[in-house]
């Protein structure tokens, strides 16, 4: 699911700010990114990371603004002396005319500087962490908006499918009453006299009938979607009960399918399988 959340904390001056951003994928991928002295925390990064979300890939930047306000100027007296005394003696050397000024001197490498401030690993680790888990808020809060326009879309094809399969359940007394009139069709066409009541005639419709019975399957198949519509329900991540149960679904569609022996129910179960088929692919966004 798509997110994007920003936190910020500080310390003496020194700001910490987390910025997140995720995009759908199947399976959880983190990718932190942190200044390098502070590259130690990364796996307390991903435990908490990992308490909030399981699904997407989330990509993490931290980054660490020291304060200005409480920055000397430090200035290397022994390194700026060494320069002077080089500088005079090249002047010399030379028979350079002029004077080596103080504003040469200060441009000189190294002489001044201002020192990086130093936060420990346990200094910064709060606020860090407050940062991070004001980012999650936001990013949680943005899928979780995302979630409910995903649900309603999952509902409104589920309800599609219900009534497919309810058309189907009343379609489907008629078929084995079909096959019975076919048969006495054929057996009329080539010119058999065989009484409607023959034995072999009730047992070949008897065999049709086992065979065609999907019963089992639309029982199955209500019970799945019941489950289904309690699951979207949760206020918890569900995305990979709703992937198993979509492969159920759709197993027990092809079974149907497969034993339907009817034109009518055969493309109502086309219909059913398209449906699923967007669903399991939305169902890939949905943590």
């Amino acid at each position: 699911m798509t997110g994007y959340g920003r936190g910020q904390s500080g310390t003496n001056g020194t700001q910490f700010s987390v910025e997140l951003n995720s995009v759908n994928r199947k399976q959880s991928d983190v990718t932190v990114t942190l200044p390098r002295d502070l590259a130690e925390l990364e796996p307390r990064v991903r435990d908490l990371i990992n308490t909030e979300i399981s699904r997407g890939r989330l990509n993490v930047v931290i980054a660490c603004h020291p304060g200005t306000s409480t920055q000397k100027v430090v200035l290397d007296n022994a390194l700026a002396q060494t320069y002077y005394n080089a500088m005079c003696e090249l002047q010399a050397e030379l028979g350079a005319a002029g004077e080596v000024s103080i504003e040469t001197v200060l441009r000189a490498p190294g002489v001044v500087r201002v020192p990086e401030e130093q936060v420990t690993l346990d200094e910064a680790w709060p606020h860090v962490e407050t940062a991070l888990k004001e980012a999650l808020r936001d990013l949680i809060a943005m899928r979780e908006r995302e979630g409910k326009n995903l649900a309603k879309d999952l509902i409104h094809r589920l309800k599609i499918v219900r009534e497919a399969l309810h058309k189907i359940r009343e379609l489907h007394p008629n078929v084995l009453k079909k096959f019975r009139q076919s048969l006495q069709e054929r057996i009329a066409k080539v010119g058999l006299e065989i009484p409607i009541d023959d034995e072999r005639i009730v047992k070949e419709v008897i065999f049709f009938a086992d065979k065609s019975d999907i019963t089992e399957e639309m029982t199955r198949l209500e019970s799945h979607f019941t489950q289904f519509a309690h699951h979207l329900r949760k206020a918890e991540p569900v995305g990979r009960t709703l992937e198993f149960m979509t492969q159920e679904i759709g197993r027990e569609f092809n079974t149907l399918g497969s034993k339907a022996n009817d034109v009518e129910i055969s493309q109502l179960v086309v219909t059913c399988k398209a449906e699923m088929e967007k669903i399991r692919e939305q169902i890939q966004n949905i943590e």
